[in-house]
């Protein structure tokens, strides 16, 4: 057995799943939770769900018109971002809950857990103070952990803009999490 056979490419689990359902259980699997942190990070925790839910759909229904021409990973990435947007304008201006936080994991310090909950809600509210395409580059980069290259492929924005607009994104990120009183 060939390793690919072992650990299929995206590529090729894109390809096999016009045919196979396990094939695209299989995808989901593969990138639910990334793209679920760059949801959360866009729209907010308590919105994240129904973006992904979203971009699944839009996934399989598009899987005969991906030609493999970029990566899997761009592709889906590009899904999520639209579907984000949709999300963002449909809704108004996304607000976090304290509610929507999960819990961490035992052992439970409900100090600690409370304070975490906040800072996360507070660095979602930080982002959605940033213009989209700042917004969209620091998530790509901070919650993906995509590179700048593959940034601009998703974004369609020339490697400078891209990196400056990550620049200009933390630098306002930091000037409005510090005038909350957080240091970043």
């Amino acid at each position: 057995m060939e390793p690919t056979d072992l650990h299929p490419t995206d590529l090729q689990l894109a390809r096999q799943a016009l045919r196979d359902d396990s094939a695209f259980e299989a995808l989901v699997r593969r990138h639910a939770a990334g793209v679920h942190r760059l949801a959360a990070g866009m729209v907010g925790p308590g919105a994240a769900d129904d973006v992904v839910q979203e971009v699944f759909i839009a996934v399989h229904r598009g899987l005969k018109g991906f030609r493999g021409e970029a990566a899997f990973s761009t592709w889906l990435h590009r899904i999520t971002l639209n579907a984000c947007h949709r999300a963002i304008k449909g809704k108004g201006h996304p607000t976090v809950s304290l509610s929507d936080t999960a819990e961490p994991t035992a052992p439970h310090d409900p100090v600690r857990a409370g304070e975490q909950a906040d800072l996360r809600a507070r660095l979602a509210q930080a982002l959605h103070t940033l213009p989209q395409d700042q917004r969209e580059a620091v998530s790509l980069r901070e919650l993906s952990g995509l590179d700048y290259a593959e940034i601009a492929a998703i974004t369609g924005a020339e490697l400078g803009t891209v990196k400056s607009r990550i620049n200009r994104g933390r630098a306002a990120l930091r000037d409005h999490l510090t005038k909350v009183g957080i240091v970043p």
